[in-house]
């Protein structure tokens, strides 16, 4: 059984998603985790200079004036983005485990990537014009402090974040 490889997630994972992943295992015998953060830490001027970047000014405002969320929904957000991604990927590999993971969902991979020993760390996010500019996303945050390799991918789609 070779390493197994910690995929980080903020979206349910899908089948261009699993595609990608199946590619990544190549038929080998790899275990895969799947983590997803109960809370994104998402910074509302980082979020509202986004949405202003994609052109999308109506969800900016929204999300601008909105509350903070509460921590049980996000909890059960997160246990439902999790069950959709292990059956997105059932069957792949060796097998594939995942958790909700609280606290920072960086600290979250680094922990699990060397409790696990693996080999590889894969992100999967949606598009973040400012923080995928300017190199603070997860996977380049990961990548700093990780000796494997941080694939980024955005999900839903075969396109490679800069990590």
């Amino acid at each position: 059984m070779s390493e197994p490889i910690v995929i980080l997630t903020e979206e349910p994972l899908g089948a261009d998603d699993r595609l990608n992943i199946e590619r990544l295992v190549d038929g080998a015998d790899t275990h895969l985790v799947v983590l997803v953060p109960a809370n994104t830490e998402r910074h509302l001027l980082v979020d509202f200079l986004e949405n202003l970047s994609l052109l999308d000014i109506a969800k900016a405002f929204r999300e601008l004036t909105s509350h903070a969320p509460d921590p049980s929904q996000e909890r059960a957000q997160a246990a439902e983005t999790l069950s959709v991604s292990l059956a997105a990927l059932e069957g792949l590999g060796s097998g594939v485990t995942g958790e909700v993971v609280d606290g920072g969902a960086v600290s979250g991979l680094v922990s699990k990537v060397r409790e696990t020993g693996a080999a590889q760390a894969v992100v999967i996010t949606r598009p973040h014009a400012v923080a995928d500019t300017f190199h603070t996303d997860w996977a380049n945050k990961a990548q700093d402090q990780l000796g494997v390799p941080v694939l980024h991918l955005y999900a839903g789609s075969g396109f490679i974040g800069d990590s």
